[in-house]
């Protein structure tokens, strides 16, 4: 009986260190907060370890330097750079407690389980309807 009780011990103390373990990536994930700034020092983007904008700092100079289509290109830019270097820091936040083999990176896409032909699957024409006559009588 003793036994049983010493393995039942062990499996909860294995238990409780990784729910701690887990928690403690958790929070690594939540605090990642990274930003880039514009090459032309006008547009600082910053990001959750998830890629959503968290912050945007735009310099009053920006609109006299771009038009309008051109600040959203360097704003996308520039967030793209930011939830780069998150996801970056997410895969070393999160490749400690995976599996051997498991690409991080994959993980935290949502597609670490699936094959390349269900990632990006081959697209199915949709029917076309155009030329159905949904009331046709039969009548000329």
């Amino acid at each position: 009986m003793a036994d049983h009780r010493a393995q039942v011990e062990d499996l909860l103390a294995d238990y409780r260190r990784g729910r701690d373990q887990l928690a403690g990536v958790h929070r690594a994930l939540a605090a990642i907060n990274e930003s880039s700034t514009s090459p032309c020092g006008l547009v600082t983007a910053t990001v959750s370890a998830q890629g959503l904008l968290t912050a945007l700092s735009v310099a009053d100079g920006a609109y006299r330097s771009y038009r309008p289509h051109e600040l959203a290109e360097v704003i996308v830019a520039a967030t793209g750079a930011a939830a780069d270097r998150a996801a970056r820091i997410a895969c070393e936040v999160v490749a400690p407690v995976l599996p051997s083999g498991t690409d991080p990176a994959a993980l935290l896409r949502g597609t670490a389980d699936l094959t390349p032909a269900e990632i990006d699957p081959v697209p199915v024409e949709d029917e076309s309807f155009e030329d159905v006559h949904w009331l046709e009588t039969g009548k000329p």
